[in-house]
């Protein structure tokens, strides 16, 4: 019988379609190695400084009767309108944010006392099984992802701070008024002279009123403690949330002149006294946890 010899065997590597297949795989890999990518620059970019610009708002100065005696200006900085928006937020949600004390603190399940004892058996009994009376299924258990004390302050960088509060006094320029000094107009206190004050000044007392002066008499601080729309702040306790809160704001004529020395154009800088006690105000406003 004719032995009919066995063809030999195809694999993979041996075919000539494949191999030319691995060959080209194989080149476009040294292609891909061999190609230079662009690796990102391992030094950090340089911070990119806050725009500023300025803004010009001619103000009314009224006197204690309400009739119109001269008129000041406030020249203060202001973010551009592109980015006001976004450092004003960002600085209120900062101050917000850092006057909570964050001490709100609940008990997990393996925080409350007892629980220790199964409180009945698992079956024959016809109620559904419990382990433990610390379950948070139960009345009297723990809490489930409850508040922990926890560190809600936020860092702001001064100029930044700064930069907010001078741009939501220009932006709430049209709608401030000067009054001068009236710390001893009032003989003795009483709500319903500030009052007529206020409707004097062209102010509606059931509208959000700021008034900003750097002291404020006793009498004056008395007949206005009963107005619940009106807050009386100093440069101490200007904060950017009254700011916004309020609908008039009310100015006093050395307190124009303290805007445009502290947040105005020509403004350079704090002073290490000035530093220190910022500092120090906003460390009363921070977490104590």
């Amino acid at each position: 019988m004719a032995a009919f010899a066995s063809p030999a065997s195809i694999s993979f590597l041996s075919s000539s379609l494949f191999a030319a297949a691995a060959a080209a795989a194989s080149s476009h890999r040294k292609t891909l190695k061999s190609a230079a990518l662009p690796r990102p620059s391992s030094s950090k970019p340089a911070p990119r400084p806050l725009s500023v610009a300025a803004e010009l708002a001619t103000l009314p100065v009224l006197n204690f009767s309400g009739e119109k005696v001269g008129e000041t200006y406030l020249d203060l900085r202001a973010a551009p309108p592109d980015t006001a928006r976004a450092v004003v937020h960002r600085a209120l949600i900062t101050d917000r944010q850092n006057k909570r004390r964050g001490t709100a603190s609940t008990l997990t399940r393996g925080e409350v006392r007892g629980g220790g004892r199964k409180p009945y058996p698992q079956k024959k009994t016809g109620r559904a099984r419990r382990g433990s009376q610390t379950t948070p299924l139960r009345p009297g258990g723990g809490v489930i992802f409850g508040p922990k004390p926890r560190d809600w302050s936020i860092k702001i960088n001064r100029k930044e701070k700064q930069l907010a509060i001078s741009t939501a006094l220009s932006s709430a320029a049209g709608s401030m008024t000067v009054v001068e000094d009236f710390g001893d107009k009032f003989a003795a206190p009483k709500t319903r002279d500030f009052v007529e004050a206020m409707r004097r000044w062209g102010l509606d007392p059931k509208e959000k009123s700021m008034f900003l002066m750097m002291e404020v008499a006793d009498t004056v601080q008395r007949s206005s403690r009963n107005i619940g729309t009106l807050k009386i702040l100093t440069p101490r306790t200007l904060n950017l949330f009254d700011i916004l809160n309020a609908d008039k704001l009310v100015l006093t004529p050395e307190a124009v002149n303290f805007l445009n020395a502290r947040y105005g154009v020509d403004y350079q800088g704090d002073s290490e006294e000035d530093g220190d006690e910022e500092e120090g105000e906003e460390g009363g406003e921070s977490d104590e946890n």
